[in-house]
């Protein structure tokens, strides 16, 4: 796994854009289209930012496909992935992109929201994945211990205690009892399909997961670790993310 640490978020989140952009017109230049995978929350803001800035990439060429969503939000609901993905990149683009595939999280019948995800996701073989690290080391919403085995493309994930902390630290809900019990999340593997990995990662609070990931065994008592099994994974860290790590990088 490359590591790069930077002084800060704004400048992590720049240069993993970056580092992203290259990999996604690399794509486009060979294939002649792509697909990518992006990561939501509080910690890609500043990627994502900066990824819809980058120049000559064509993005009626791509497909996007995202991480997750809570089961049983509306659509339109704020702390909703699907929301956050039109409003904060979508909206943001100089052109529409080829594709979008939601995360159909108010299906009354979440693993036909899977299923259907499943076979849109294997038409399109994903180039890029921008990723992160929870708080608890999950990848997506993969929480621990995780299912590294099931070839599920999408899943349905009942969500832990410190994974759902961690949304309403965010300030996406407004009290504990309001965060989802349940959310879809694209598979372990299905992400280690991905041709090209950008993992990014910032703040202190995510010091002790990005520890494990890095610096720890592989293994699905803290998802993200798989990363480390990737042969093309780029991670991305602040110096408060890193703040916890041992080893030179």
């Amino acid at each position: 796994m490359n590591v790069k640490i930077f002084d800060d978020k704004t400048v992590l989140g720049m240069e993993a854009a970056k580092a992203g952009a290259v990999k996604l017109r690399a794509a486009l230049a060979a294939q002649g289209k792509a697909s990518i995978i992006l990561a939501t929350g509080a910690s890609q803001f500043e990627m994502l930012s900066a990824l819809t800035k980058e120049a000559d990439i064509d993005w009626g060429k791509v497909n996007i496909f995202h991480l997750d969503e809570y089961i049983g939000l509306p659509e339109d609901h704020p702390a909703g992935f699907r929301k956050y993905i039109r409003e904060r990149f979508i909206a943001h683009l100089p052109q529409k992109p080829a594709s979008f595939h939601p995360v159909n999280g108010s299906d009354p019948d979440p693993e036909h929201a899977c299923e259907v995800l499943g076979k849109e996701i294997a038409a399109c073989p994903i180039d890029v994945a921008f990723v992160g690290i929870g708080e608890n080391g999950h990848l997506a919403f993969n929480d621990p211990p995780a299912d590294f085995e099931t070839e599920k493309a999408y899943l349905v994930i009942t969500l832990d205690e410190v994974c759902r902390k961690q949304q309403l630290g965010e300030g996406w809900f407004p009290t504990f009892d309001d965060v989802p019990k349940q959310a879809i999340s694209m598979g372990i593997k299905q992400i280690m399909k991905s041709a090209a990995i950008i993992n990014t990662v910032p703040d202190q609070r995510k010091a002790k997961a990005v520890k494990g990931a890095l610096e720890g065994p592989v293994s699905n008592l803290c998802p993200s670790s798989i990363l480390q099994t990737h042969k093309d994974c780029h991670t991305f860290l602040d110096k408060d993310s890193a703040s916890l790590l041992t080893g030179k990088y």
